[in-house]
């Protein structure tokens, strides 16, 4: 299962209560006070792992529970700080925190990532309604990790509490008190994960993107004659002379309304995001009642309108299916319309074209 929008909940570790005790020995029966401090509370810490490549993990175990200090003792000895908890989470995760009502009381249910309340709401809601608006004002971005190893505190431990040995004074001789730890940071989150790769393919449905990025990389896609064969993104590692190397990202087929959600838009435009290079995949021979002039208007329509910044990263077009009839036509016609913009022929199911396809990006992604 994949999983790249996810809600979740942490709590960082209390911290230990402080020790209320006095030194009793053999000779020393009226002894002072030698209550020592608790422990302070684990961090919740999240790191950008490169062997993690989605967020299907936090589906299972939803609550982040960090871990609390140990509670201060006599003979002045301090309790053990909690260790961090580490959380890794894939590169390109960002990271927001949920600012609003608390839940509704009740009897709350958790079923996945969303949290039901049996008494109010139904327990199996309409899918749409399952989806994170990451533009709703609610939501607040604290974290962005986007390169490998890159750390951030989600949560914060909580502070030790105090024992009565620091209440002592020449008044008070004798000190019962005590304070308890502090509790540790708690809150709502929502993980996204963004896909990070040099270039990114884009296309309609069934336009042989994946059988493309088979061709060009040691990945294997699921490739089926049906739309929607790719229903999340697949990165696939290039290798180029000179051991150099790069990473493409198939992503899911496009259809117009994706800028609004249609056909799941949202979930697959925001892999786009991060791609240095686009790669417009064309079913150049109209195999699927499409005209291929209009597929790229409609596709460079869409992710302007889904991200204004996506209209002026480079781009170039792969002129797909170049081995069936009225493509090399349609060729003609496109490169008329577009006499300036780079046009790579190729048939991915026939393996033609693929070493000048790889070759040209070699260059674009090295420049």
């Amino acid at each position: 299962m994949f999983v790249d929008q996810i809600k979740v909940h942490a709590k960082a570790g209390e911290g230990g209560n402080g020790c209320v005790s006095f030194l009793r020995e053999k000779f020393v029966p009226k002894g002072g006070p030698n209550g020592g401090d608790g422990g302070r509370g684990g961090d919740i810490i999240l790191h950008a792992d490169t062997h993690t490549d989605n967020l299907a993990s936090f589906f299972y175990e939803p609550i982040i529970r960090g871990l609390d200090g140990e509670n201060g003792m006599g003979k002045n000895l301090y309790g053990r700080g909690a260790k961090p908890k580490t959380v890794r989470v894939p590169v390109g995760t960002l990271v927001y925190r949920i600012h609003g009502p608390e839940l509704p009381p009740g009897r709350p249910v958790r079923r996945g990532v969303m949290v039901y309340d049996l008494e109010k709401e139904d327990p199996l809601p309409d899918p749409e309604k399952r989806k994170i608006d990451i533009h709703s004002p609610e939501l607040e971005l604290i974290a962005d990790l986007t390169q490998p190893g890159q750390e951030f505190i989600l949560c914060r431990g909580g502070a030790g509490g105090k024992g009565n040995v620091h209440f002592k004074s020449s008044t008070n001789r004798v000190p019962r008190e005590a304070t308890p730890g502090d509790p540790g940071e708690e809150g709502d989150f929502v993980f996204e994960l963004r896909t990070i790769a040099d270039a990114g393919l884009v296309g309609y449905p069934n336009a042989g993107k994946s059988t493309l990025l088979g061709r060009i990389s040691s990945a294997h896609p699921k490739v089926a004659p049906y739309p929607f064969t790719t229903l999340h993104p697949i990165i696939g590692v290039v290798d180029f002379p000179g051991y150099d190397r790069a990473t493409v990202a198939d992503i899911p087929g496009l259809i117009e309304g994706a800028h609004l959600n249609v056909g799941l838009g949202h979930e697959f435009l925001r892999h786009i995001v991060r791609c240095k290079l686009l790669l417009f995949v064309l079913d150049m021979a109209g195999s699927e009642g499409r005209n291929p002039l209009s597929d790229l208007g409609t596709l460079r329509e869409e992710l302007k309108l889904h991200d204004p910044s996506l209209a002026k990263r480079p781009w170039i077009v792969i002129a797909n299916k170049m081995d069936l009839p009225d493509a090399a036509e349609n060729l003609k016609a496109f490169r008329r319309r577009f006499r300036k913009r780079e046009v790579i022929p190729i048939s991915a199911l026939e393996n033609q074209g693929i070493e000048t396809l790889k070759s040209r990006l070699h260059a674009l992604i090295s420049q």
